[in-house]
């Protein structure tokens, strides 16, 4: 979807879109670096974070109805803004992407810069451990920031759905996608319940965890790194 298209939508249905830019590191933002991935840290995240709130008071929003999507590097970072952020943002939508703190140490967040070994789907974890990670970017301020469950560090985090695909192999559909799923439907407490085939369009196959309400997942047969944006799906997906 255009700038300009998404603007029309804005208008059409009376919400606010924002659009920041990274211009470090060939415009992809920073999800390796611990200012980036600890709440409040000062790195990229916290700049994001400012902006929303920012937004909120300027244009009088609705702090309940806050959303976020972003592909490649703005869905590594869609992950990384859940996790350190998760009482900003209702929902999520976001495309070809990697769970949140899967580049954690690496040099670099660009493909010229970055370990590879995250985005070659070569960072592996349970999902315990994949919560754990998210738990730990957004510790409470009397540092009981980790538990068995999501319940226990008080945060609610956002729903969350990401698009993948199957013939990615800039950033790993097999691993990547799987372990972002297994990351957020652990953090929700669903497991997986069914698949719904050629949803929204021939070719996709939506994934449904638990009821479908908290975490779903679109796997796109025969399409690379590069997956065309579901206005419809994802409006649908933030209840506009």
């Amino acid at each position: 979807m255009s700038r300009v298209q998404a603007k029309s939508a804005a208008s059409a249905k009376n919400y606010v879109v924002l659009y920041p830019t990274s211009f470090r590191d060939n415009n992809c933002w920073d999800v390796a670096n611990n200012a980036s991935l600890i709440r409040d840290g000062g790195g990229d995240s916290t700049g994001l974070a400012t902006i929303v709130r920012w937004a909120i008071t300027t244009f009088n929003a609705n702090p309940e109805k806050v959303f976020l999507t972003g592909s490649s590097s703005g869905c590594m970072m869609s992950n990384v803004m859940a996790a350190t952020y998760p009482d900003l943002f209702a929902t999520i939508s976001c495309y070809s992407g990697v769970p949140a703190g899967c580049m954690a140490g690496s040099p670099g967040y660009s493909p010229i810069t970055a370990d590879a070994s995250c985005a070659d789907g070569l960072i592996r974890h349970t999902p315990e451990e994949w919560a754990d990670i998210v738990r730990d970017m957004a510790p409470l301020p009397n540092g009981k920031g980790k538990g068995k469950n999501s319940k226990d560090n008080g945060w609610k985090y956002p729903r969350f759905q990401t698009w993948h695909g199957d013939n990615d192999f800039f950033v790993n559909y097999f691993h990547n996608f799987a372990e972002q799923l297994e990351q957020w439907s652990e953090i929700h407490e669903v497991g997986f319940s069914h698949n719904v085939t050629a949803t929204p369009l021939p070719g996709y196959t939506k994934m449904v965890y638990g009821d479908g309400t908290k975490v779903l997942g679109y796997s796109v047969s025969g399409v690379g790194h590069v997956v065309p944006q579901q206005e419809a799906s994802d409006l649908e997906w933030f209840g506009l």
